[in-house]
C-alpha cells in the first residue's frame, strides 16, 4: 500500500473494527479518506439499491446525484463492469454524469462484501485533472476489500 495511505488505512481499520453495519462502515471511511486528502473534493458511497441501480450514501462534499444507473456515468461502469474507473479528464470520459460541474477528474472502486456480492461503489471527485494515479487505485481497491469483505 501506498506511504500516502498507510496512516489513514491504520485510522480506518482501527475506527472499523469489529463493525459490521455497512453504512456505519461507508460513513467511516468517506470522512476519513475525505479528510485526509486535500483534493478529494466529494468522496462517497452510491449503494446498489435494486436491479442495476445505484443510490447515494454516505458521503462528504458538496451535493452529489441521488440515483444513478449501471448504464450512465463513471459510477455506473464501475457497478455494471466490476473494474475501477481511473478518470484524468471526466470530460472526456463518454457519459460523464456531472453532479458538480467543477469535477475535473474522478477515481470510482467497486466495493464488494465477503461473499462476493456487490454493496455499491466509492466515488472520490476532485477538482484538480488527472488527480488520480494508479497507486490511488491500488490503495483504495485494497482498503475496500479490507473494511467491506472481511471474512
Amino acid at each position: 500500500m501506498s506511504d500516502r495511505y498507510a496512516e489513514v488505512r491504520a485510522r480506518i481499520l482501527s475506527l472499523t473494527e469489529g463493525e459490521a453495519d455497512e453504512v456505519a462502515l461507508m460513513a467511516t471511511v468517506a470522512c476519513e479518506l475525505h479528510h485526509s486528502f486535500a483534493h478529494f473534493d466529494w468522496t462517497g458511497f452510491y449503494r446498489v439499491t435494486g436491479p442495476e441501480v445505484l443510490k447515494i450514501g454516505p458521503y462528504q462534499g458538496g451535493h452529489g446525484c441521488l440515483v444513478i444507473p449501471f448504464s450512465r456515468g463513471v459510477c455506473g461502469a464501475a457497478a455494471r463492469s466490476g473494474e475501477t474507473q481511473l478518470v484524468p479528464d471526466v470530460d472526456a470520459f463518454p457519459g460523464h454524469i456531472a453532479c458538480a460541474s467543477s469535477t475535473r477528474s474522478e477515481i470510482v472502486v467497486p466495493v464488494r462484501r465477503a461473499d462476493g456480492s456487490l454493496l455499491g461503489v466509492l466515488d472520490i471527485d476532485s477538482d484538480t485533472p488527472a488527480a488520480f494515479d494508479a497507486q490511488d487505485q491500488a490503495a483504495l481497491e485494497a482498503l475496500m476489500t479490507e473494511v467491506f469483505a472481511r471474512a
